[in-house]
């Protein structure tokens, strides 16, 4: 029998603008879309460390996270990133 001590997952996630949205709408969506997945990263008690935001030229957001998988323990994982 097996079980999970402790799991993570890597994730880069891109925030895109919307194309049928003026320029400056579009960007203002894409960080209330950061927020609110941070918020929401929050909200349900999931355990994560942010690596990486970086605006694009165009607006747009890259987000580099490692974050609990699931339910399962992260163990030293997150401790162990810098």
């Amino acid at each position: 029998m097996k079980r999970v001590k402790a799991a993570c997952i890597c994730q880069t996630l891109h925030f895109m603008l919307r194309e049928d949205a003026e320029h400056a709408l579009a960007v203002e969506q894409v960080q209330a879309e950061v927020a609110h997945y941070k918020r929401t990263l929050e909200k349900n008690g999931t355990q994560y460390k942010l690596l990486d935001e970086t605006v694009q030229p165009d607006g747009s957001v890259i987000v580099k996270v490692v974050k609990q998988y699931n339910a399962c323990p992260v163990g030293d994982y997150l401790d162990s990133i810098k």
